[in-house]
């Protein structure tokens, strides 16, 4: 029998804590004994030199360290039960994303991190040397996922995103996990909104199978209505007080919305459509009868955004007046455009970060605290 002691003290004593070994012996049902499993005539045999002291004592049942000692010494603190614990739910939330989509038709993609253009802002990409030419990390899949729309039909993908922008919040980070979905042949933003209800049902569904993760992190699993409560962008500015010509929401609006579905809804989750299309990337849809809107949405999950989605351009012509719209020349988006003169249905998606969704669900004061190994402004290591 071979196990990764955490506390040798009682077995094997002059080895520290964390020195790894094997222990030989025979397994006899317990149920005193911690898994209901104890090893008799246990032989240890050390398979490493004594371990160093640990920067905390993870035989203790919660991990009381500053934010600054859990990131510097993360591949040793991630040991930790609890800790562990926090990216067994993310893993589990994969595992139920990945699973609704498939049985959903939708087809895992694989697009590529190093772009040639950026997605969503010019100023927010890491820039890099590709071979003497100037290329950058890539903000998102967008233009690949919507291209592949015209290939797969329904396609999602999870991988990293990178985004230069300085924020050193407890909500950003420069690097970060996306869970990436777009559709095709959709009405409007609504159809976008009912996969994201199921993708989420899912990973609940999914994080509700890790009990012993759910015990050691005391996290609250959200009920996730039949029915998102959707309301628009000039409305929510209403029920927050905010000026009307607010162009987004800020964060105390965003918890304002969260408080305000949990009463009126009994919701976790709140939808806002119809955001500013002034405030939305140049392939997002207008709304019909008024182009002030878009045809887009952000998911807010108790009082924080979690999502953003909506419905996209498929017409290459409204490509062409769009980026016009914006003082570009659409040739530089050529690459992008080609697929959509060669027919593209009308379609949508989102993305959820998967970092903000864990650190909602152990309601972590820092998005860091629920990272494995978080990038920002200031952090390249470990």
């Amino acid at each position: 029998m071979r196990t990764l002691c955490h506390d040798l003290s009682s077995t094997a004593p002059g080895s520290p804590v964390e020195t790894t070994v094997r222990v030989t012996g025979t397994a006899t049902a317990n149920a005193q004994a911690p898994g209901g499993i104890e090893v008799t005539q246990a032989y240890v045999e050390p398979l490493t030199d004594d371990a160093a002291t640990p920067p905390a004592e993870l035989w203790r049942p919660s991990l009381d360290v500053s934010l600054p000692t859990l990131l510097d010494h993360a591949p040793v603190l991630w040991r930790h039960p609890a800790q562990k614990a926090r990216w067994e739910l993310a893993a589990a939330s994969l595992r139920g994303f990945r699973a609704t989509l498939d049985a959903l038709g939708f087809t895992e993609v694989a697009t590529p991190k190093i772009v040639a253009t950026a997605t969503e802002s010019g100023s927010s990409v890491f820039t890099v040397d590709w071979f003497g030419r100037p290329a950058h990390l890539a903000q998102s899949p967008q233009f690949a996922k919507q291209q592949l729309v015209g290939v797969f039909e329904r396609v999602y993908e999870v991988g990293p995103v990178f985004r230069a922008e300085p924020h050193d919040t407890v909500r950003h980070l420069a690097e970060y996990r996306s869970l990436d979905v777009e559709l095709g042949f959709i009405e409007d933003h609504r159809d976008v909104l009912r996969v994201l209800r199921e993708a989420l049902a899912g990973m609940v569904g999914a994080a509700a199978e890790a009990e012993q993760a759910l015990a050691l992190t005391g996290a609250r699993l959200p009920v996730v209505p039949e029915e998102i409560p959707v309301v628009h962008f000039a409305d929510a500015l209403a029920l927050v007080g905010a000026p009307a010509d607010e162009p987004d929401l800020a964060p105390e609006h965003e918890r304002a919305l969260g408080a305000w579905a949990l009463a009126e809804h009994g919701s976790d989750f709140v939808a806002v459509e119809g955001y500013p299309m002034a405030k939305r990337p140049f392939y997002t849809h207008p709304q019909p009868g008024d182009e002030r809107w878009s045809n887009s949405f952000d998911l807010l999950f108790r009082g924080l955004e979690l999502v953003t989605g909506g419905q996209r351009l498929h017409r290459p012509g409204d490509y062409e007046r769009a980026i016009r719209a914006r003082g570009e020349d659409p040739s530089a988006y050529e690459s992008y455009l080609r697929a959509f003169r060669h027919g593209m249905p009308p379609h949508g998606g989102f993305a959820i970060g998967l970092e903000r969704w864990v650190a909602r669900l152990v309601e972590a004061a820092n998005v860091r605290e629920v990272t494995l190994f978080p990038r920002d402004l200031h952090r390249l290591a470990p």
